[in-house]
């Protein structure tokens, strides 16, 4: 071979290393997605990760005291913790992240509406990193001043910490306000401070100035003030779902994920009216409603994700437009 050829040749290698290994790019987070585990029948709560970003934590509701952590992206469950220090769950139905990093899940559900003197919550530190372990956590008595009831929502008011359920009832339920602070000794006393309607998973705004409540066929989103709902609240236009069991917020506050129970079952995003006036640093491009497409909306300029995708595709044309001429010079020069 001459001397030539073998220079050109060089440069191609050279090129090719400088490129990087070959990736399917998994897509934007805080997207539609597909649950693929398996082992995740009865998808009953959903809360956005506050320590990896595009992570949400879900759980069966009659299962092992286990949770679920599931790559947004990619719909894969990248770590499984089970929880050592509390008993035999009954019905875990709500899961949400408070302020102070913990993971809160409630074991709340009595679908006999007063079977249960007393429900239970579960408490533990997120862990910092991802994987397959063992979480110590704290168990809390809870009992609600009027008596037993049936509750799959559970939220953790970002700013306060404090803890509130809302009942499920088909005439509707009852919004209850834990203590200012959950203690591990005797019970906790949930006392009702407002009505709601038929609930099936609530969750607060990561901001704390909003409270998100769903049922089966709708939702409603109310102002939060001196921690009491204000107003009738304003509809975000939850899809339908064939058992719709849960909802959170993006992390940072500028959409609404809704998921459902069953085998593979679909989180499906819906993106606020107000998505514009999202705080700065968090998150992903807002979609359309329920595309996971990461198209940014009719008039939106592209976001920091959107560049980020453009920069890539402009590598790798650069790359391969390289790598074209290098190869007909190759050809060139081996003619000669």
């Amino acid at each position: 071979m001459r001397t030539g050829s073998r220079a050109v040749l060089a440069a191609v290698a050279a090129l090719a290393l400088s490129a990087g290994p070959a990736y399917a790019d998994p897509g934007p987070a805080d997207q539609d997605f597909t649950i693929q585990d398996q082992r995740i029948t009865e998808s009953s709560g959903l809360a956005a990760s506050r320590a990896h970003p595009g992570i949400y934590w879900t759980h069966n509701d009659q299962d092992q005291p286990r949770i679920f952590g599931v790559d947004s992206r990619t719909g894969e469950t990248v770590a499984t913790l089970t929880m050592a220090g509390v008993g035999t769950p009954r019905d875990m139905e709500a899961i949400a992240v408070g302020p102070d990093g913990d993971i809160y899940v409630g074991d709340i559900g009595d679908n006999l509406d007063g079977s249960w003197d007393h429900v239970w919550i579960y408490r533990f530190p997120e862990p910092k990193t991802l994987g397959d372990r063992t979480v110590q956590a704290k168990q809390y008595d809870v009992k609600y001043a009027d008596g037993p009831r049936n509750a799959e929502a559970l939220m953790v008011h970002p700013k306060t910490g404090r803890v509130y359920i809302a009942s499920k009832n088909e005439d509707g339920g009852g919004l209850y306000e834990g203590p200012e602070r959950l203690s591990t000794s005797g019970t906790n006393t949930f006392r009702r401070i407002g009505e709601v309607p038929w609930v099936t998973d609530g969750a607060f705004s990561p901001d704390g100035d909003r409270l998100l409540l769903r049922s089966y066929f709708s939702a409603r989103e109310y102002d939060w003030k001196n921690g009491r709902i204000e107003g009738d609240g304003t509809s975000p236009g939850a899809p339908f779902q064939g058992q719709a069991e849960s909802v959170t917020y993006t992390t940072d506050g500028s959409a609404l994920m809704f998921g459902s129970e069953g085998v593979r079952s679909r989180v499906v995003r819906v993106d606020r009216e107000d998505a514009g006036d999202r705080p700065e640093g968090g998150g992903s491009a807002p979609s359309q409603p329920g595309t996971g497409t990461g198209t940014p909306a009719p008039g939106a300029t592209a976001g920091p994700a959107d560049a980020g995708a453009q920069g890539s595709a402009t590598t790798g044309f650069l790359v391969l437009a390289g790598g074209t001429v290098l190869v007909l010079g190759i050809k060139r020069l081996l003619r000669r």
